[in-house]
């Protein structure tokens, strides 16, 4: 049964006025540009919202844009809300004074009568505080993911994300959730490269534990090579927010290829 409304919620250093403009001006800088953050992240150059009542948030691609929803209500420091384009949800983005800044919440709910619901901000909202924490000092400019990639897979994959992030300093966008969870991938970063943790498929199993995964120009023209060569398919082209398709090489290593946004061409 669909859930009727989920709520998550973060606290920023700054007044709710300027966590306002942040949240809504620079979406673009403070969105995580993973292969799965975006409706088609093969096609989209950048994600936007436009201010004002009747404004649409879009995901934009280079000759089109899909539009995620509508705004109708826009208070500048206080609130916006906005009626999804894509499912029968109703959000809520809130900007609250606290005692050090602002706290941010998020409502997303069914519309009366509604039937599907896509909740992601409950994945996505824990990126902006670090990109306030930071954004006085980095550059306003696109983060991309590099071209090369490897995944991990491990029995816990939040223990694990956890591990590599106290022990071996790797940088997280994602929030890691509890130890024994098990989410479909948490991302954490090595400079602009990507280490995808994942849950293991057979627990116990140690066997094809990781993967490489590369970002390529043109995935048809890839995939038609690796056939054309000789390389085991695994899977088929296949759309999943990214296009991609699985092989393997001579000796039975897993290779992932991903089309790469047009912004990384």
């Amino acid at each position: 049964m669909t859930e009727q409304s989920v709520e998550v919620a973060v606290e920023v250093a700054v007044d709710p006025a300027t966590a306002f403009q942040v949240f809504t001006e620079e979406i673009d800088l403070w969105w995580v540009r993973g292969p799965i953050n975006f409706w088609d992240s093969a096609r989209a150059v950048e994600i936007r919202i436009e201010p004002g009542v009747g404004g649409r948030i879009l995901e934009v691609y280079a000759d089109d844009a899909l539009e995620r929803g509508v705004i109708t209500t826009w208070e500048p420091g206080v609130r916006f809300e906005y009626r999804s384009s894509t499912d029968d949800t109703e959000t809520s983005v809130s900007f609250d004074p606290t005692a050090s800044g602002t706290r941010v919440t998020v409502l997303e709910a069914l519309v009366d009568g509604g039937t599907k619901a896509v909740y992601s901000w409950q994945n996505v909202l824990h990126w902006f505080p670090a990109w306030v924490a930071r954004r006085d000092t980095a550059p306003h400019a696109v983060r991309e993911v590099g071209r090369l990639a490897i995944a991990l897979s491990y029995e816990d994959p939040a223990a694990a994300a956890r591990w590599l992030h106290t022990v071996f300093g790797l940088e997280t966008w994602d929030r890691v959730p509890e130890e024994g969870k098990q989410p479909t991938w948490i991302e954490l970063h090595a400079g602009a490269s990507s280490i995808i943790v994942l849950p293991r498929s057979e627990p116990g199993v140690p066997g094809a534990d990781h993967a490489a995964w590369v970002y390529v120009d043109d995935l048809d023209a890839h995939f038609a090579r690796s056939q054309d060569n000789g390389a085991k398919i695994l899977s088929e082209i296949h759309q999943y927010g990214y296009r991609s398709y699985e092989a393997e090489d001579l000796e039975g290593h897993r290779w992932t290829f991903l089309q790469a946004r047009p912004t990384m061409q």
